[in-house]
């Protein structure tokens, strides 16, 4: 474990950062005890945005903003984020830091429960990235396939709950352990969902990384696993 910190502090100590005004929401964010997404997933995030430019990003779970911030400042100079926020105490910090980077015409803030305003969104969006309450992932997923456009990429952020994945549920403690049997049961289906090509990685605080296949590669795989059920 001692190796893995000392290494993932290496590899952090690399990063270039980000820009000043992000970096100033991210102390905010640490003095206040308000969780945004680690080191070493703001640098992949980056890196996917580089890489795939996607047009249209959703974000389910914008706490103060500062994922958004970041994904409006590194993404393409047109892309639009909506993002989904319901706890109504971190609504106003999160239109306040959009007003603050000037980039209220850019990021759009859907207040209320996610799993109701999904059902109501019609995309495609090219990226989503899911970082709301984790027990809640794998009742959101159907919508957000839905809303994924084909080749877009699912980012699920802290799938690997600080390790307790792993564990058994009996050495989680009672209070957890329903969280821990729903993202066990996210993860199993994004790794064998016909429609979706999956890889785990132990980034962060773990992060999943999907695309989804065109209509025809989802029928195609759906209907192998389908012949492979009644062999």
């Amino acid at each position: 474990m001692m190796a893995d910190e000392r290494m993932a502090a290496f590899i952090n100590s690399l990063d270039k950062g980000n820009t000043p005004f992000l970096d100033g929401i991210e102390k905010e964010a640490l003095r206040d005890r308000v969780p945004v997404i680690r080191k070493s997933t703001q640098s992949l995030l980056k890196f996917l945005l580089a890489l795939s430019k996607p047009g249209r990003i959703l974000e389910v779970g914008t706490a103060i903003g500062f994922s958004s911030l970041l994904m409006s400042e590194y993404g393409p100079g047109d892309c639009h984020i909506t993002t989904i926020e319901k706890y109504e105490k971190r609504i106003p910090q999160a239109k306040e830091n959009f007003r603050r980077a000037g980039a209220e015409d850019r990021i759009s803030l859907l207040e209320g429960d996610a799993a109701d305003i999904l059902k109501a969104l019609l995309g495609p969006y090219d990226l989503i990235f899911m970082d709301a309450a984790k027990g809640q992932y794998i009742f959101f997923l159907p919508e957000v396939f839905r809303l994924l456009a084909p080749g877009g990429l699912l980012v699920s952020d802290n799938v690997l709950q600080d390790g307790d994945v792993i564990e058994s549920r009996y050495a989680v403690t009672r209070r957890n352990r329903t969280i821990h049997a729903r993202m066990r049961e996210y993860l199993f289906e994004l790794t064998h969902h016909p429609g979706l090509e999956t890889v785990i990685l132990p980034v962060g605080d773990g992060v999943a990384l999907s695309v989804k296949g065109n209509e025809y590669e989802t029928m195609a795989k759906a209907g192998t696993a389908d012949s492979g059920q009644q062999s």
